[in-house]
């Protein structure tokens, strides 16, 4: 029998329970799946959603880091859901099932961790749920897939930690598994680097004398690093020899290829931590606050409950806590809440193992108070013992209770901004992208040059490799400029005016009063795509 790890004898895992044990996860998984579903974008997306929508059906190089993972689970998951609907669609719905299989992975941690199971269940739901996830799962997006795989990678540490207090002859298999899923997730997510430290720092931890064994070493870095370069391969074959139709940058040299792997793209965006300090506090203070609702300020509590009961634990997670926070604070480029999705979930479960001890404790209270009053010795039943869950079926069904009872405070602020969460993520009539794209190929002209850049040129992409149409048309993204030198929007008019029809779509004013200045253009004549403009001639010929 395998109990949970550090779990003074609660919840045994025996072979008649495994099953019972796989129920909890798939049912959050499915009520995440029912609760989030109606709300999934239903076709292709401007921005990054439009890259990912149209780069994981054909297995191309997305921009940096290249999300490789990403990529190949989303040309397989595309296969695997086509009957579900359109491709932009099936991407959209992967997201939601990387929640979901999120979700579940969290009750398994939790479970282990407390070894109550309504706990674990309500932890999987407050992730999944939490607002900032919630709108992320409704598109595609890579942090979900970022999420799932820290969530099974914290399983499979805590399992082979439990496997070794057990004397498991196969606990290793776990720490090899973790090393691979570390891979796949560096693989997706450059966030995952910052848990080095925290996962190397844990595996001391757990097994100080690992450092004593060279071969099983060299197995996990073998398994990692394999790994890694197994997934970091899509880059330079797609790139190359086996060439997707839409490749960003250039992944198939040496130097293309670190440009996207370690972003060097974004490099400019890390600044000081520590300047602008009482901003980035309030900022995170509102962030936390907008996640957890009144349970925000327990979450301190929380990690020491943690520290408590499993140190080790609470060593791996609050050092990845605090070194993902100093690199969020120095992080001044994207959707910054997206990087916060690591943090929502080890606090989620901080947050779950002190409402596990506080479920024991007042279970082992009532039930030694009831005990001491029979044999006339009030309060003689050591308060956290655990004899509540031995002392028979009232025992058993008062624990139940209790946990049951502060599972469901743990979704209070969950359940009472249920509906304006789902409001807010809810992408369901989201069509945008597909009028604005449907207007504009239906008015520009055969064999045009579209002088275009990221947010429309993704539509643009996914309407021309993935739905087929217009393959005449040649997208010159600001991206295609560098790539094939050819110099400023100015600069890409001029080459193909003279031969070709010439639209262009600029990001702002200023870029488009840039192309003002030389050239004389005309908007579009229908409204959804009016920001599209056919190049008459240089300023002042008259077309």
């Amino acid at each position: 029998m395998v109990t949970s790890v550090q779990s003074g004898g609660r919840l045994p895992f025996d072979a008649g329970q495994r099953l019972l044990g796989v129920l909890p996860p798939l049912v959050v998984a499915l009520a995440v799946t029912l609760i989030i579903g109606p709300g999934l974008m239903p076709d292709v997306g401007f921005w990054d959603t439009g890259e990912f929508q149209t780069i994981l059906p054909i297995m191309g190089t997305a921009h940096p880091t290249g999300y490789p993972t990403y990529v190949l689970l989303g040309f397989v998951a595309n296969l695997l859901l086509a009957p579900l609907g359109e491709e932009a669609f099936r991407i959209n719905l992967l997201s939601l099932l990387c929640v979901a299989v999120a979700a579940a992975a969290t009750v398994r941690l939790v479970a282990r961790l407390t070894g109550v199971v309504p706990v674990a269940m309500a932890a999987g739901l407050g992730v999944a749920l939490a607002p900032y996830t919630w709108r992320l799962a409704t598109h595609a997006d890579p942090h979900t897939l970022h999420l799932a795989l820290v969530a099974i990678l914290l399983v499979f540490l805590v399992r082979w930690e439990g496997a070794l207090r057990a004397h498991e002859g196969t606990a290793d298999r776990w720490l090899v598994g973790a090393a691979v899923v570390f891979g796949l997730s560096v693989g997706n997510h450059s966030l995952t680097l910052l848990l080095a430290l925290p996962v190397g720092l844990y595996v001391l931890s757990v097994q100080p004398r690992i450092l004593l064994r060279p071969r099983f070493l060299a197995v996990c870095t073998l398994a990692l690093v394999g790994t890694i370069m197994a997934v970091y391969l899509e880059l330079p074959l797609r790139a190359g020899p086996f060439r997707a139709p839409l490749v960003y940058a250039k992944p198939d040299t040496w130097d293309g290829f670190w440009y996207i792997a370690l972003a060097e793209q974004f490099r400019g965006s890390l600044n000081d931590p520590l300047g602008d300090l009482a901003r980035k506090v309030g900022e995170l203070s509102g962030l936390t606050v907008a996640q957890f609702g009144f349970l925000a300020p327990l979450i301190p509590v929380g990690f020491l409950a943690t520290a408590f009961r499993h140190w080790r634990y609470a060593l791996l997670t609050g050092s990845a806590m605090v070194i993902t926070l100093i690199f969020n604070a120095s992080y001044a480029n994207a959707d910054i809440s997206r990087y916060y999705l690591g943090p929502s979930l080890w606090a989620w479960t901080w947050l779950a193992v002190l409402a596990g001890v506080l479920s024991e404790q007042l279970a082992g209270a009532v039930a030694g108070e009831s005990a001491g009053e029979a044999h006339g010795e009030p309060g003689t039943t050591p308060v956290g013992s655990g004899s509540w869950r031995a002392g028979g079926p009232g025992g058993a069904t008062l624990g139940a209770l209790l946990a049951g009872v502060i599972a469901l405070a743990l979704l209070v602020p969950t359940a009472a901004d249920v509906s304006s969460r789902a409001e807010q993520a809810d992408l369901s009539h989201d069509t945008a992208a597909r009028r604005w794209v449907t207007a504009a190929l239906s008015e520009i002209e055969a064999d045009a040059v579209v002088v275009s850049w990221w947010s429309t040129s993704t539509v643009l992409w996914y309407a021309q490799h993935v739905d087929g149409l217009r393959p005449d048309l040649t997208i010159v993204d600001d991206r295609t400029r560098l790539d094939l030198d050819y110099g400023e929007a100015t600069d890409v008019i001029a080459r193909f005016l003279d031969t070709r029809p010439v639209y262009v779509i600029r990001a702002n004013e200023y870029d488009l009063d840039l192309v003002l200045a030389l050239y004389d253009l005309e908007p579009l004549a229908g409204e959804s795509a009016s920001n599209v403009y056919r190049v008459l001639g240089p300023r002042g010929t008259g077309g």
